[in-house]
């Protein structure tokens, strides 16, 4: 389960093709008062973060609900949302049900791409939802977009590079990064992670007290300035320089390879990552995959590998950055009852049940004792209870669309003047966030 997110530019024709929704909705208020009966549907789910079982679980129970057909079809989070700006305004090919990224919600919704469903939230989970990701996917009241699934990020040890060291888990952010920054050597880092990865290095901006972008009267606008951020991007430029092996250009990496001993020098690379929860499965002993011995599987040691939570600046949790999906009936489709009746499948105690075994954190929260009760489990729910979404800016998809986050923490990364550079892309993500 692996997320990718979108490196391409949402530029001025594909928001305007977006902004077309608007003027194809035609089902503001939600129900339709059709039925569901017999209709074949299209759910496009992004990347490979829903497993086979539950997409089977989802096909099955559709028919046996509607005698219909549900159709999945994956998209690739690269080219995301060049599809969904061209696919969901047009009646004839757009997709019935989407995943969308999280922080993609507010544009979609503040353009009328997708259909009112406020009348089926209370069916569907209510104040049970992840509120967070909820937020996101309203406008002016109205549910627009409900939570998927929602995951979290923390940190990997190597408890055998940390107890040879005479380290000990840290407390506090400022302990981390020390300690972190006195296990790197020539060919090891004490802590990787990509100059350019700004979804963690966002964590050090918010547990300062920081922010991306705030509103200011009816608009939104950058606030990279700002005193409490700037303190988060400083601190996280010193750790990179001084922990870090990874180039400053790295953005979307893999950093569990890292942390794994490496097959040529039988070395790992790394003493510490930060990485989404899921990523423990790719994390352990190498050794040839019985069933094809020209692939290495990694088998969890709890003698070799630990977990923690980012700690926060005073203790307690960092706020890192939630990941995780929202889920959408598209305006223009054709098929809302059908639609609806997915939504109930997929907020079913079942389905709820199927995503927190699968390892995906399940949107209505009294079903999270389904993720186990492990240390994997924990570290999740932990991290995830003060974990933070990017702003519920209309245009925070075209920021995001257009890289421009990771061009700025690369700069930052490779040595160049924070303060300088941060009004320079205040200037540049403002224009584009409203």
């Amino acid at each position: 389960m692996k997320r990718r997110y979108a490196a391409l530019a949402l530029g001025t024709a594909a928001a305007l093709v977006l902004a077309g929704c608007s003027a194809t909705t035609g089902n503001e208020g939600g129900n339709t008062g059709g039925s569901a009966e017999g209709q074949n549907i299209t759910l496009w789910l992004m990347g490979g973060d829903t497993p086979d079982a539950l997409r089977d679980y989802l096909k099955t129970e559709y028919k046996d609900a509607t005698g219909g057909t549900l159709t999945i079809e994956e998209q690739g989070w690269g080219d995301a949302l060049a599809k969904l700006t061209t696919s969901l305004p047009d009646a004839a090919n757009t997709p019935d049900v989407v995943e969308i990224g999280n922080t993609w919600s507010p544009t979609f919704t503040n353009v009328g791409a997708f259909s009112d469903v406020s009348d089926l939230v209370p069916e569907l989970g209510g104040d049970k939802l992840i509120q967070s990701f909820v937020e996101v996917g309203k406008v002016d009241g109205a549910n627009y977009a409900l939570p998927y699934y929602f995951g979290s990020r923390y940190n990997f040890y190597r408890k055998d590079i940390w107890a040879a060291a005479g380290k000990t888990v840290p407390t506090t952010l400022a302990e981390f990064d020390e300690t972190v920054k006195a296990l790197r050597t020539d060919s090891q880092s004490g802590f990787y992670i990509g100059g350019s990865d700004w979804r963690n290095a966002i964590s050090w901006i918010f547990a300062n007290g920081g922010e991306l972008a705030e509103k200011d009267g009816d608009k939104w606008v950058s606030t990279l300035s700002s005193e409490n951020t700037q303190k988060g991007i400083t601190q996280f430029a010193e750790l990179f320089a001084g922990a870090s092996l990874a180039p400053a250009t790295e953005f979307d990496s893999t950093p569990w390879v890292n942390i794994n001993n490496n097959e040529a020098t039988g070395a790992p690379e790394a003493a510490t990552i930060i990485a989404p929860g899921w990523a423990h499965w790719s994390i352990g002993d190498l050794a040839a995959d019985p069933k094809d011995a020209t692939k290495m599987v990694a088998t969890w040691n709890d003698d070799v590998f630990g977990t923690f939570v980012l700690p926060g600046v005073d203790g307690g949790a960092a706020p890192v950055f939630a990941g995780g999906s929202n889920i959408a009936i598209s305006a223009a489709s054709k098929n809302q009852e059908g639609s609806r009746e997915l939504l109930k499948i997929v907020f079913s105690p079942e389905y709820q049940t199927l995503l927190g075994e699968n390892g995906l954190g399940p949107a209505n929260l009294d079903y999270a004792s389904a993720l186990g009760d492990d240390q994997f489990a924990a570290a999740l729910i932990e991290s995830a209870a003060s974990s933070k979404l990017t702003p519920a800016a209309p245009g925070w998809a075209a920021v995001e669309g257009a890289a421009l986050l990771e061009e700025f923490f690369g700069k930052v990364s490779a040595g160049g003047d924070i303060k300088a550079l941060s009004a320079e892309y205040d200037e540049k993500i403002t224009a584009l966030l409203n």
